[in-house]
């Protein structure tokens, strides 16, 4: 029988499987690299998207920032000329008031009676004057409380004073202007018609 040496081949066998098992690792960890790289380059390249997303939405967002100041801005000034006009259409409407104001106490004054000082304060009249007696005074505040142009008056302060023969009474009386159209569309809006 012959004898064959199978050691050189094993090792050589060997020899070749570990060049093998090298060459496999070698491919694995290239192939692993690689698609760790590629990995990297896609997750690199979603990022700069979402970056270049971010930075479009910032953009957009002081864009709008800047017209919603810009709005803000213009609602202010339309609050301070819708205000303007509103001034100026209450100053068209009370026109006519002082007219009738001044038209009301000339007609309602009584004989005897003479007026010293006007002033009107928010819708009140403040009225000092003298009269003959003090029945002249209530007669007056009676002239005011029947005229459609004032209401509700109020005597605070009456004094009399001796002026040689005469007795003058001085007086202090406050009235509440209104007019007739503002009383018709409270009426209006109360129900009586």
């Amino acid at each position: 029988m012959t004898t064959i040496n199978l050691l050189p081949w094993r090792e050589w066998k060997r020899q070749e499987q570990k060049k093998q098992f090298g060459i496999w690792c070698v491919l694995s960890l290239l192939l692993a690299g690689s698609i760790m790289a590629l990995i990297h380059m896609e997750m690199a390249r979603k990022i700069d998207y979402q970056l270049s997303r971010n930075n479009y939405i910032s953009t957009e967002i002081n864009e709008l920032d800047k017209q919603i100041a810009e709005i803000s801005a213009l609602q202010k000034v339309r609050r301070s000329l819708i205000e303007r006009m509103e001034v100026i259409q209450n100053l068209q409407r009370s026109r006519p008031s002082i007219v009738h104001l001044f038209t009301e106490i000339v007609t309602t004054v009584p004989n005897g009676v003479s007026l010293q000082t006007l002033s009107l304060t928010d819708g009140n009249l403040i009225i000092n004057g003298e009269a003959e007696s003090n029945a002249r005074v209530s007669n007056y505040m009676r002239n005011l409380s029947n005229s459609d142009w004032f209401k509700d008056p109020n005597l605070t302060v009456i004094q009399i004073k001796d002026k040689k023969v005469n007795r003058i009474s001085t007086f202090t009386l406050t009235v509440k202007q209104t007019s007739p159209n503002s009383t018709a569309k409270k009426h209006n809006e109360g129900g009586i018609h």
